[in-house]
């Protein structure tokens, strides 16, 4: 059973790397999507040093994300606001997105989803001349840093970024053999991938949109184990069938023998508190008894104030779910 912990400002640390180390979790994951351009290489560097052997780049993928704002901003319903694509800071009057892509296309009457914390947009106008978009609120929410933002149409977006691509050449000069690809949509977008990092790496696919459920069986042909990212599926599935879709993917890995690793909200209570609750408890058992081959901490160990309470606490639900596991067998 694999443990993935996924590094940021908590975890980049020797003593906490050092914990991290000596309760054997499996993958060390660098989110790009959460590092510049420019703290890739010194963060590879740093982990090499501190002797992280099994580290994973996780690409950032076709996926729309808002630019930094100074401080988080309450955008209230019915407010107009501009939106476009710029790298410029967002502020209350306007919105800026990235990577680049034809905004243009979106059409009058689109709903915009920003970020987990409700705030949605509809839009109301298109300007050719200035290649911006007027957007009403309709939900009322906050605009902070760095959010993924979900277009309720299709749009066009390369399957790696520029920053992808810098990554993933530095990494390969690294001697770096673990990456996931974030927002795979169909088996094409691995085939380029793996053009850059060959065979003898280790791919993750991640399983996030309608398209990558609905090509499920070409993608995981291509993939050496399939992660399931429950956050950014809950866009395409409502929340309430995510249990199904999962068990859906598990049963497709083990009758495919593919693993399957599952990500999100695993522990969220343990990023401020120092126990998980029992929902939480339970979550994670019918996780492992469903058949997943491993479990994924991203904020957990990321920015929450307890990343070695948490992996703690997921080796003793695995230890707790393999007695049981033997009992039932005997």
């Amino acid at each position: 059973m694999k443990i993935i912990c996924t590094l940021g400002p908590s975890s980049y640390n020797s003593s906490v790397l050092k914990k991290l180390q000596n309760l054997k979790v499996n993958i060390f994951r660098i989110n790009l999507s959460h590092t510049s351009k420019n703290d890739i290489y010194n963060k590879i560097i740093y982990l090499k040093k501190n002797k992280i052997k099994n580290i994973c780049i996780d690409t950032e993928g076709a996926q729309v994300r808002t630019t930094k704002v100074k401080n988080k901003i309450l955008f209230k319903k019915n407010k107009k606001v501009i939106i476009s694509i710029s790298a410029k800071l967002s502020s209350k009057k306007k919105i800026n997105l990235y990577p680049n892509f034809d905004l243009l296309k979106c059409n009058i009457g689109t709903k915009i989803n920003i970020g987990f914390n409700n705030l949605a947009l509809i839009v109301k106008k298109k300007n050719y001349k200035s290649k911006i978009l007027t957007a009403k609120v309709i939900d009322e929410g906050y605009l902070e840093s760095n959010k993924a933002v979900h277009i309720n149409q299709n749009i066009n977006l390369p399957a790696l970024t520029a920053k992808d691509l810098f990554a993933i050449d530095l990494a390969i000069k690294n001697g770096i053999k673990f990456f996931a690809m974030s927002f795979v949509n169909k088996e094409n977008d691995i085939k380029q991938i793996r053009k850059l990092i060959k065979n003898n790496t280790f791919l993750i696919s991640k399983i996030e949109t309608r398209s990558a459920l609905q090509n499920l069986e070409k993608i995981s042909k291509k993939s050496d184990a399939l992660l399931i990212d429950r956050g950014d599926l809950s866009r395409y599935v409502p929340i309430e069938e995510i249990p199904t879709a999962q068990e859906k993917i598990i049963n497709h890995g083990k009758e495919k023998n593919v693993p399957i690793y599952v990500a999100t909200n695993l522990l969220e209570t343990m990023i401020k508190e120092h126990q998980p609750t029992r929902a939480e408890s339970h979550d994670i058992y019918s996780t492992l008894k469903q058949g997943a081959s491993g479990l994924v901490l991203a904020a957990e160990t990321a920015i929450g104030r307890n990343p070695i309470d948490c992996v703690k606490f997921l080796k003793k639900s695995i230890s707790v779910f393999k007695k049981q596991n033997k009992l039932f067998k005997k």
